[in-house]
């Protein structure tokens, strides 16, 4: 995969590392050449100096053949313009934009740009460091109607099949974590201590399967 990352922060350094590593095809932009140095001194990747909304800049870093675009520089409106340029201009499909700003990045979710909100997405992991049940969804669709999320359970359900789960949530399994493992449950597929649950549901019934999750199962039905 052709990859295009507008930002050579500490984000878009790391960015860039990572997909290199996966075997990706890597060009990275910034509007300051010292930005570079926080690159991987093995990075082989292309290095573009300037803005990166600019038309002829992402040319140059190959963004007419790019499959995928991440724009994570430090600044809202140039990650969202150079992303929807990317989308809308040159057609690539796979665009990311990081945004500061939460309701902003509502947004731009509804305009077809998925993003990361950073200031809520890193709240709400200390939540749940700290112990609390994370509010924070791992996917949303661009309508921002629907979401995969992780649901803690109340330990009363270990035992109860992923069909009954589902039918007193109103949530769709998508897949379990278990001793580190990703399983595709069937609906007879029992829940068992220490799986973690990751469910596709409806964002207007999010905050219902997550209670129902977490309170007693009722086990005489």
């Amino acid at each position: 995969m052709q990859v295009v990352i507008m930002g050579c922060g500490r984000v878009g350094a790391a960015l860039a590392f990572a997909m290199e590593k996966r075997g990706h095809e890597v060009a990275i932009i910034d509007r300051d050449p010292s930005a570079f140095v926080r690159l991987s001194p093995q990075f082989a990747g292309t290095k573009v100096v300037g803005v990166g909304f600019d038309r002829d800049v992402l040319i140059r870093a190959g963004i007419e053949s790019a499959d995928a675009f991440a724009a994570v520089s430090s600044g809202d409106n140039s990650n969202i313009i150079s992303a929807r340029v990317a989308r809308e201009t040159f057609g690539v499909e796979r665009v990311v934009a990081r945004i500061y700003d939460a309701k902003r990045a509502q947004v731009y979710e509804r305009l077809g740009i998925p993003t990361v909100a950073t200031v809520p997405w890193t709240t709400e992991r200390f939540v749940s460091a700290l112990g609390e049940a994370s509010t924070t969804t791992e996917w949303r669709d661009p309508s921002g109607s629907m979401a995969v999320a992780q649901l803690d359970f109340d330990e009363s359900w270990i035992g109860v099949t992923v069909a009954k789960f589902q039918e007193h949530t109103g949530a769709r399994i998508a897949f379990l974590n278990r001793v580190g493992r990703p399983i595709l449950p069937e609906k007879t597929t029992v829940l068992q201590q220490d799986d973690l649950v990751f469910a596709a549901v409806l964002i207007d019934n999010l905050a219902n399967a997550r209670t129902v999750a977490l309170a007693p199962h009722i086990t005489s039905d």
